[in-house]
């Protein structure tokens, strides 16, 4: 049978979610078609905590099952697991691959992070974009399996190694079935659903909102959004952070007076917000503290970003007597989570202190 590669569409991590968890529990479903091969590259350790007691059952029963991910130490995996470290830097640490593959039967999920984000999601992690295709052909998944050998074979066990070649022996000593097609094109129809119901609800989520008017997430807002307490990692989505201090009140000049509190937010928070994509966040840090939160958006032009916030501004406070036309701004681009709110407080205060209106921490 002549294997075609699947084309690559771009889709949303929620989306991938689905389908790799159609793939796991066809890995866990019984079937006289062994020995089964499953390959599973996580990109970090927390998103294979998440699917930790999924891959302990398909140890159980599968010939050899092989995890990749980035990790500074060697992780505690599941028995029979096999660990494949993978560099920072390398092609693999930015893939999502889930493959099963038998003699009988074949099904791979492999993904690229683009390391963009879809503006309309609700939270960074279910936004993050990927290149990604997928198969239920067996020899689509051969083709991948091998692929994987090649790279990775000798970051395994003599053992594993032996297991992993072993039932690609078996693989190819059995023809692919006929109707592989048809299994491919009920699951791309339940993407395809899985998609619109999820632009759909987020579409009521944002019409069914009643805000209180301002653009400004709270301090819980942005921990949903960003995904500090569920699951996320460090070393994936870069996200810049603008972070912006504006002068006290009592630091204004005195013809502005006690009037200056809520007139002067409104103008800055117009100012602030109007930079802003959908995917971006704006918080306080502080009183008189403000971060940009800006998904996947260039240090650079960030940078340049920050010197037109100067410009805005100064450009408001000529029609706005209650708005100071100055700002400290620091600037950098992080993919720690939780974002570094400690180190920017820091940076902000060394800017106000020492008069530099834009500090960059590269």
């Amino acid at each position: 049978m002549v294997s075609r590669p699947p084309t690559p569409k771009l889709v949303t991590k929620a989306t991938l979610v689905t389908v790799s968890h159609a793939i796991e529990r066809a890995a866990l479903a019984a079937a006289e078609d062994g020995p089964m091969l499953v390959v599973a590259f996580f990109q970090r350790l927390p998103y294979f905590e998440r699917e930790r007691q999924v891959y302990e059952r398909i140890a159980n029963s599968a010939a050899i099952t092989v995890l990749g991910l980035v990790a500074d130490n060697a992780p505690d995996l599941p028995a029979g697991t096999h660990l494949v470290p993978l560099g920072e830097n390398e092609a693999y640490a930015r893939e999502w691959t889930v493959l099963v593959l038998t003699p009988r039967f074949g099904a791979v999920l492999e993904a690229y992070d683009r390391e963009q984000v879809d503006g309309s999601a609700q939270t960074l992690e279910s936004g993050r974009l990927f290149d990604a295709s997928w198969s239920f052909r067996r020899d689509d998944a051969l083709h991948k399996a091998l692929s994987v050998q090649a790279a990775v074979a000798d970051r395994l066990s003599p053992g594993a190694r032996d297991a992993f070649a072993g039932v690609l022996s078996y693989v190819r000593d059995v023809p692919a079935g006929a109707g592989e097609t048809r299994a491919d094109a009920v699951l791309d129809l339940l993407v395809e659903r899985t998609e619109r119901v999820g632009t759909e609800l987020a579409r009521a989520r944002r019409l069914g909102a009643t805000p209180d008017g301002s653009p400004v997430s709270d301090p819980d807002e942005v921990r949903r959004w960003s995904g500090t307490g569920g699951v996320t990692a460090s070393g994936t989505l870069p996200v810049a952070m603008l972070a912006v201090r504006v002068p006290a009140p009592h630091q204004l000049p005195e013809q502005a007076g006690r009037r200056t509190g809520a007139l002067r937010n409104e103008g800055l928070i117009a100012v602030l917000s109007g930079v802003l994509r959908d995917m971006d966040r704006i918080t306080r840090l502080g009183e008189n503290d403000f971060l940009l939160m800006l998904p996947a958006l260039a240090f650079d032009d960030t940078v340049k970003l920050s010197h037109r916030l100067h410009a805005d501004l100064a450009n408001a406070a000529a029609h706005n007597p209650f708005l100071a036309g100055t700002a400290h701004m620091v600037v950098l681009s992080t993919r720690q989570r939780p974002f570094p709110e400690g180190r920017i407080l820091e940076a902000l205060a060394w800017a106000e202190r020492e008069g530099v209106p834009v500090a960059r921490l590269d």
